[in-house]
């Protein structure tokens, strides 16, 4: 066995080369904030005095926890690092009694988590729009204010932490109906979260980020379960790049539901750190991790 290491914002140099090679859209302030949020649940392992190896874990209150940037160097692939790194992930959040434990998986990583007892509970996509002039918002959108309860409806848990520091990037609010973030990527700027009540409202807060980057492409991560969000997707010229599964874990037997609603949901805060994930009863598995 390796030795598992807690990862340190020493480490983000060796975690952007990992993500690079991935392929992936973060940037160093990703890393930093994912440090922030949980610096006793990001992990690496190391060989030959690099991090060959990384895989994170954040904590919504005791309900539910997400893990993500699972990367291996591709010259160690092969030799168990990501499994050893997630039943190391999955033990940490077990002992803090975490109910339910869950990611979005590439296809690359599915098996492994299948046979560390992750089931399939629904599919998210990344849609890409190229730079381009946009239908302009009509001014209804304003200053950031936090709405938890809409926010916490949707999600099924205190996500409040995430948020705040979400915030500081780009945000906005339409009083009383929901809000939208977004922030810098390293291929394309990302959009999301966005939390709303009506697709009105979802529309006016996408128009507000185009206009902001009208000449960058934009991720966009969306729930297949919200119809609404994956036609204004496509009136706004959007397209489908990349499809993950959810998968679910229970942290702790017999799990209670999570209480969510995805229709609000109408883009996810990305990979690494989730969405309003469904109810997980049915996909709950309670041996522990070997």
């Amino acid at each position: 066995m390796n030795e598992v290491r807690l990862l340190s914002t020493a480490d983000i140099p060796a975690g952007m080369r990992l993500k690079e090679a991935a392929g992936w859209n973060q940037t160093a302030s990703d890393w930093q904030r994912v440090l922030a949020l949980q610096p006793d649940g990001c992990f690496a392992i190391e060989r030959e005095g690099q991090v060959r190896a990384t895989t994170t874990a954040v904590c919504f209150g005791k309900e539910l926890a997400w893990v993500g940037m699972v990367l291996t160097d591709a010259q160690y692939r092969g030799r168990g690092f990501a499994r050893q790194l997630m039943g190391h992930a999955v033990a940490y959040l077990r002992r803090k009694s975490i109910a339910w434990i869950k990611l979005d998986a590439t296809d690359m990583g599915r098996p492994l988590y299948e046979r560390l007892g992750f089931r399939k509970q629904g599919t998210v996509e990344r849609w890409i729009r190229p730079a381009g002039v946009v239908p302009q918002s009509t001014g209804a959108v304003g200053r950031f204010d936090l709405d938890t309860a809409l926010d916490r409806q949707a999600f099924g848990a205190d996500r409040s932490g995430l948020l705040r520091v979400l915030a500081n990037v780009e945000s906005a609010s339409i009083v009383g109906m929901g809000f939208a973030m977004g922030r810098p990527g390293a291929r394309a700027a990302f959009f999301g979260p966005c939390v709303a009540r009506s697709v009105d409202a979802a529309r006016e807060l996408l128009a507000w980020f185009l206009e902001k980057h009208q000449q960058e492409s934009v991720y966009w991560d969306i729930l297949l379960a919200n119809s609404d969000a994956v036609a204004l997707a496509r009136a706004f010229g959007f397209e489908p790049v990349r499809r993950l599964a959810r998968m679910a874990l229970a942290g702790v037997e017999n799990p209670p539901a999570l209480r969510n609603d995805d229709a609000p949901v109408y883009a996810a805060a990305g990979f690494e750190f989730g969405y309003g994930p469904r109810d997980g009863r049915a996909s709950a598995n309670w041996p522990p991790v070997a």
